[in-house]
């Protein structure tokens, strides 16, 4: 199959075109087998390419988005919490109980329902792979069910999925004032339910959730199941979140909001990827996290969605690259690429995030000649069509 009639193509290698994005004018790119073959100028694209034709009419085609950090598995809404903090309280992660209390009481059914509603509309604003984390449940048993909806998602017209075990969230009610038995029982029965169902452990390293040693013995635990290290760090406030992170080898650390620059020179040196949620800083009107420096220290930056009912209640990765311009200080070529190759990178994975041979042919064609009409025309629907894995997953009406 070719892709053809592209105005620009942004591979996401700058070896392959020019600028950070390695764009390419003119361009076609070749599909076989859902990978992509080819890519280049169609002046050279060689002969017996292959005849059935998608031609894109000039537009702009990059990467789906690779989105690393999502919640979507979870029951309720809380939409007076949101009005609240409109009206001046502060965010203090105590709205997580809520939607845990409502996750248990959601059936299966219901939660299939609502994340199949997310998961289609991610989809159909340009992310081809997703990350997706438990961590409402916080039962040895509504963990497991959680991770058992997500593999469910995995299916052909939604995007890939990614499953991350987060029963470290916070400490539900049952165990208040035990939280060293909680975590007990994380690092124990919990992990022994769910790391089969996951590929990631994460914990939320926080004031109101979990201090340091309970972190650590949360990701060493995760690390003795098989599973890689993520973890929840510096967004209410500094702390040891970064650090942690870095000792430790997680392949990302998410929010960061507050850091030091000994924390930026720790996660940049262990090569720790900092994966930055704008648009709940957005929605809770926290200060923003300090992209500018962790790229000019040389880390590996990712953009997500934080895709939740109390903080950032979107699946909108484009809104996510124009927050990031917008309030994070970055290009529109650092957050494009953030949000595909960064996230890429979070999730440890060498085969989507970009437009290069062997590569997944997951495609965003956008309604626009270039990529910097997401963040040039923010909160515009720019989806022309979505490519996962070669075939067409949606198209505009």
């Amino acid at each position: 199959m070719l892709v053809d009639g592209i105005g620009l193509l942004a591979t996401g290698d700058p070896q392959r075109g020019a600028g950070p994005l390695g764009t390419i004018p003119d361009a076609t790119v070749v599909i076989d087998g859902g990978r992509v073959a080819w890519v280049g100028p169609s002046r050279s694209l060689p002969e017996a390419a292959g005849e059935d034709r998608l031609d894109v009419g000039g537009r702009c085609v990059l990467p789906g988005f690779v989105d690393a950090h999502t919640h979507l598995l979870f029951g309720g809404e809380r939409a007076e919490e949101f009005a609240a903090r409109l009206a001046g309280h502060p965010y203090t992660a105590g709205g997580i109980r809520d939607t845990v209390a409502a996750t248990r009481a959601a059936t299966d059914d219901e939660l299939r329902r609502s994340a199949g509603r997310l998961a289609t509309e991610a989809l159909r604003g340009g992310t081809t792979t997703l990350e997706v984390k438990s961590g409402y449940g916080l039962t040895v048993d509504d963990e497991r069910r959680l991770l058992e909806v997500a593999a469910g998602l995995e299916t052909p017209g939604l995007p890939r999925v990614h499953r991350t075990f987060l029963g470290a969230h916070v400490v539900p009610p049952e165990y208040a004032g035990r939280a060293d038995d909680y975590v007990t029982l994380v690092c124990d029965a919990m992990l022994d339910a769910c790391a089969p169902l996951a590929a990631w452990c994460d914990v939320f390293c926080e004031q109101g959730a979990f201090d340091t040693e309970q972190s650590r013995a949360v990701l060493y635990a995760g690390k003795e199941h098989g599973l890689g290290l993520r973890i929840h760090a510096n967004q209410l406030g500094r702390g040891p979140g970064a650090r942690l992170a870095a000792e430790l080898g997680a392949t990302s650390a998410d929010h960061l909001t507050h850091l030091t620059d000994d924390d930026i020179a720790a996660l940049a040196g262990a090569g720790v990827v900092a994966t930055l949620l704008p648009a709940a800083e957005f929605c809770t009107g926290s200060p923003p996290a300090p992209a500018r420096r962790l790229l000019d220290a040389g880390a590996t930056v990712a953009l997500a969605s934080d895709c939740n009912p109390g903080t950032s209640y979107t699946t909108s990765m484009a809104l996510v690259v124009a927050l990031a311009c917008r309030t994070l200080g970055m290009t529109p070529d650092e957050a494009v690429h953030a949000a595909t190759a960064g996230g890429a990178a979070a999730l440890g994975l060498d085969d989507v995030g970009r437009v290069v041979p062997g590569h997944h042919a997951d495609l965003l064609v956008l309604n626009a000649p270039s990529p910097v009409h997401l963040a040039y025309r923010p909160g515009v629907p720019l989806t022309w069509a979505v490519l996962r894995a070669g075939a067409e997953a949606w198209r505009a009406p």
